[in-house]
């Protein structure tokens, strides 16, 4: 395995769906999650399902945040990713800030410009353009950084981390690298490593040592420890698989052996 230079250690989570399924249920899932040793547990900001049934259990990302933090110890959490546009960005400062304060500094901001046309229409929300949204999460993070700076009391962890997810690559990586302390990748292992020197060429041109940004990427269900290592050879430095009720956690035990194994290596 080729391990590009990089000063992140190995890490794993899991972002754990919350549709068609029981909060009891999901609750139960956030533990067994962190008693497996990730390092991660993440959900999604959506208001429906987005398969299976349209009109199935689904539960609300930030509200669900709150009470991961008080179901772990260990983790961080965050969402996977939160929809700029669903919330003012200052009170979104202010949540986040919040769920900081009552996970002792363990939440990561995971943002993005929204995609998931049936939250919008049914919530009322502006849809848009991809690039009226891109506009409008520059400028959300421009105010919820500059809220944690201003607002008392300040977060436990300041700044927050953000991670942001997405991969065009004339403004959401540009975006990336202004902004971003986690970049959260898709595609095949090529396509990643693609996605990172454009990632990389944008830190150079506004003078930002691209190694201050984490890589992160979703781990396939079946990925086997070759696909995981070319990843890592592209580049990324963190996995997290996607898990949906009902919950089966072998392939998230088997990531946790895979990284505990590389980092004994």
């Amino acid at each position: 395995m080729t391990q590009p230079h990089t000063t992140h250690p190995l890490r794993v989570g899991a972002q754990l769906h919350p549709q068609h399924t029981t909060y009891q249920s999901f609750a139960d899932a956030v533990r067994r999650t962190e008693d497996l040793g990730v390092d991660t547990i993440w959900t999604w900001d959506h208001f429906f399902p987005l398969w299976g049934n349209p009109a199935g259990n689904h539960f609300e990302g930030w509200t669900l945040l709150t009470a991961m933090a008080i179901l772990t110890q260990r983790v961080e959490i965050g969402c996977l990713v939160t929809c700029n546009t669903y919330r003012n960005p200052a009170l979104l400062s202010n949540m986040a800030k919040t769920i900081d304060h009552i996970s002792n500094g363990r939440l990561i901001l995971g943002i993005g410009a929204g995609w998931f046309d049936r939250d919008y229409r049914e919530y009322g929300y502006e849809f848009g353009t991809p690039g009226s949204r891109l506009a409008a999460l520059e400028e959300s993070l421009q105010i919820i950084r500059s809220r944690w700076e201003v607002d008392v009391p300040k977060p436990v962890r300041n700044p927050i981390p953000i991670l942001i997810g997405g991969g065009g690559e004339k403004k959401t990586l540009r975006i990336t690298a202004q902004y971003a302390n986690m970049w959260h990748g898709f595609g095949d292992a090529e396509t990643y490593r693609h996605k990172m020197k454009v990632l990389n060429g944008w830190c150079a041109e506004i003078g930002r040592n691209p190694e201050e940004i984490e890589r992160t990427a979703d781990a396939r269900r079946n990925a086997n420890a070759a696909e995981l290592d070319a990843y890592v050879g592209a580049g990324a430095t963190h996995f997290i698989l996607g898990m949906g009720a009902p919950w089966d956690f072998t392939a998230l035990s088997r990531l946790v052996k895979w990284r505990d194994e590389r980092q004994g290596q």
